[in-house]
């Protein structure tokens, strides 16, 4: 007997050999037939969906869900425009802290609403003697006051209280961590707000050291999470670098440094895993940080690499020696480059034709760089709704000729490369759906058209958030179509994003999302 069936649905399950379905049959988390091979099974449950639109459930494969739920729940200065605006914020914050020198978090922040960056002597005036740190909305910087800076090792180089990259990390190690009952709940609320949005199964993008990590324990909040019955999604955790340590092992294992007891990529089960090894390469462009090889438009300036060229590419062969499938952050042509030349090395030592390794981001790639990506079997990870969201402002610091590279679609589409999809939550929209119609339109929240050539169809845009997402994470034997023997994570559509005007794609109703088989939110009618 079936656990579910769902029928009377329009079931767009993106498997080639059996494209479109009208009835699922469910037993035990798992799909296990469609249409005729189902419909006359009995089951515990049939589901009517009256002609509803079911897709694969969406994977997000790059989020911070820590961080996203950390922020929802920190005062915020997200929307002011005036200086005097955000310093009331944090004032305010600021004076309900009642323990002296307490830490006082701050969200929201951003210096283009402004005009500029906000000084530590601004903040002085307003953080009653206590440590006041404002997260740059790109997460690759942060502004402090005079007791912050006060704290940090010698050296760290910060404007006026302005640090970024690594001296934002160095500000961030000065806070205590976090509990994990903090952490489990703030992850709890935004995998509760994926859910929410159709996404399923979700990779989180650095855990444990880097610049977003929490703790240094913070896969333990994770298995909290899970001990509690409280994790709803799937969740595959990338490791930040900085958390393998060297070790000696014997010269045939050819690993120098490793994740303590010499785990790695594929640990865990099917609701919680290790991902891969999450490598940062250079910043990011919101912060004016993303490393490039020819100058922000208007300027001098080339952005910055996370560390020095060498080291970096000694922690991206040595995760590949280790047995790590790597996820490197490049978001600049100029990371990208470090990042392939890396992998390339990295391959000659010990070839792994599977690793499938990851670009985060590929934030600006060059032409010249899409037939290095495809040779090297490397996916290029992107983020679309950056560019419907800051899509503007990054057309105007990169130029006309190169604002066309910019998070592209068909350009890798064209050279064999995979193509995935995912949001970096909370920096922005995290709405698959919303993605995907950018990926589509290719046009920014004003209208502007932000490289119209790199725009893609809708069935592979859907592809990016089901098919190529589960294939990142090394899931696509198990997830990413709606095939016999696979999970049964799925999302069920008001509307069939493929046969709606493109511009409503985006504001299709979330009708309801299963995981395992299990409905997780209330079906309302479609």
């Amino acid at each position: 007997m079936l656990c579910t069936r769902l029928t009377n649905a329009n079931v767009v399950t993106m498997d080639p050999d059996h494209p479109v379905a009208h009835d699922v049959g469910i037993w035990q988390g798992r799909i296990v037939g469609l249409d005729e091979a189902v419909t006359s099974l009995p089951a515990r449950e049939v589901i009517d969906l009256h002609g509803a639109t079911v897709l694969p459930g969406f994977i997000d494969s790059h989020v911070h869900l820590a961080w996203t739920g950390l922020k929802a729940a920190t005062p915020s200065v997200a929307g002011r425009g005036r200086i005097e605006d955000v310093l009331a914020v944090v004032e305010e914050a600021a004076s309900r802290q009642a323990a002296p020198g307490s830490w006082v978090d701050i969200a929201g922040y951003d210096q283009r609403v402004l005009g500029r960056h906000l000084t530590a002597a601004e903040l002085d005036r307003v953080s009653h003697g206590h440590q006041v740190f404002l997260m740059h909305d790109s997460g690759h910087a942060c502004v402090v006051n005079s007791a912050v800076l006060d704290r940090l090792p010698a050296g760290v180089p910060h404007e006026d209280g302005f640090l970024a990259e690594g001296a934002m990390s160095a500000a961030r190690a000065l806070r205590p961590p976090y509990s994990q009952q903090e952490l489990a709940d703030a992850i709890e609320r935004a995998a509760r707000t994926c859910l929410a949005e159709g996404v399923t199964a979700c990779a989180e993008a650095g855990i444990g050291g880097g610049l977003l990590g929490h703790s240094p324990v913070e896969l333990g909040a994770y298995q909290l999470l899970r001990d509690q019955g409280r994790l709803p999604l799937r969740v595959q955790l990338m490791a930040a670098a900085d958390t393998l340590k060297p070790v000696t092992t014997p010269p045939a294992d050819g690993i120098p440094r490793a994740l303590a007891l010499g785990m790695r990529t594929g640990f865990g089960d099917d609701w919680l895993s290790l991902g891969a090894l999450k490598v940062y390469t250079d910043g990011g462009m919101m912060a004016r940080t993303a490393a490039l090889t020819s100058p922000y438009e208007g300027t001098q300036h080339l952005g910055q690499l996370q560390d020095d060229p060498e080291r970096l590419a000694d922690t991206i062969v040595d995760g590949h020696l280790a047995g790590w499938q790597l996820a490197v952050h490049a978001i600049g042509d100029r990371a990208a480059d470090l990042a392939l030349d890396a992998i390339e090395r990295a391959q000659r030592i010990r070839p792994r034709p599977g690793a499938r390794h990851r670009v985060e981001h590929a934030g600006l790639i060059r032409p010249d760089q899409l037939p290095r990506f495809a040779r090297l079997g490397v996916s290029a990870v992107v983020q679309p709704t950056f560019l419907y969201s800051f899509g503007d402002d990054y057309a105007a610091i990169m130029g006309a000729e190169r604002a066309p590279w910019m998070y592209r679609g068909k350009g890798f589409l064209d050279h064999g490369i995979t193509l995935v999809g995912s949001s970096d939550r909370p920096v922005t929209d995290g709405s698959p759906l919303r993605a995907v119609q950018f990926m589509v339109e290719r046009a920014s929240s004003t209208g502007r058209p932000i490289g119209p050539d790199e725009g893609i169809t809708v069935d592979q845009a859907l592809h990016a958030y089901t098919v190529a997402g589960a294939y990142a994470c090394h899931w696509d034997d198990r997830a990413g179509s709606l095939t016999p023997g696979k999970r049964a994570d799925l999302v069920v559509l008001g509307d069939d994003p493929r046969r709606v005007d493109t511009s409503r794609i985006g504001d299709i109703e979330v009708v309801a999302t299963f995981v395992d088989g299990v409905r997780t939110r209330e079906q309302k009618a479609p």
